[in-house]
């Protein structure tokens, strides 16, 4: 068979760079003990990954998926009502926990994860240096975080306008 006669086979086509790094992060997430959110999270340095993070307990503590989740309702100003796993470390707090100890500076990075960080997270990443944030989806409860980012000078990009959903939102 010459290869003129070959069968023609579709290109390979590489991700993103962004592409490549979420499914990272969403395979980060595999490793995550709390099955209302099994997020994970990829930091990133010149194409280069610093550290990762997922969904899980304080060292030595119970996990949700040992033990359960330990759910904590909380009343927004608008009178709405959300539950929340407070068992866990939010994958975001995990990865730059694991930057702490290892001693590695994430001034400059970029974050990978799956939904808008929470408040709390947002104001780390801020306070780390983080530059760029890329979400696959909206948080529901993420407007505070997406209007600090914009004033601290953090950009913010989502993959998809929408919002993640998951169990017990």
């Amino acid at each position: 068979m010459s290869d003129n006669q070959l069968p023609k086979q579709a290109l390979h086509v590489r991700p993103s760079w962004d592409e490549y790094f979420l499914k990272l992060a969403d395979t980060v997430a595999s490793r995550a003990t709390c099955d209302r959110g099994r997020s994970g999270c990829v930091i990133v340095k010149d194409r280069q990954i610093l550290v990762t993070g997922y969904v899980g307990s304080p060292r030595g503590l119970p996990h949700c998926d040992e033990v359960g989740h330990l759910m904590k309702k909380m009343i927004h100003e608008d009178g709405s009502v959300t539950q929340h796993c407070v068992r866990t470390v939010h994958a975001e707090q995990n990865a730059i926990t694991q930057a702490a100890r290892r001693g590695i500076a994430l001034e400059g990075s970029t974050l990978y994860c799956r939904m808008t960080p929470c408040r709390t997270c947002a104001m780390l990443i801020i306070n780390c240096g983080i530059e760029r944030v890329v979400c696959e989806r909206k948080y529901h409860a993420g407007a505070e975080s997406e209007a600090m980012f914009k004033e601290a000078g953090v950009k913010l990009e989502f993959i998809h306008n929408e919002i993640q959903q998951y169990e017990q939102q």
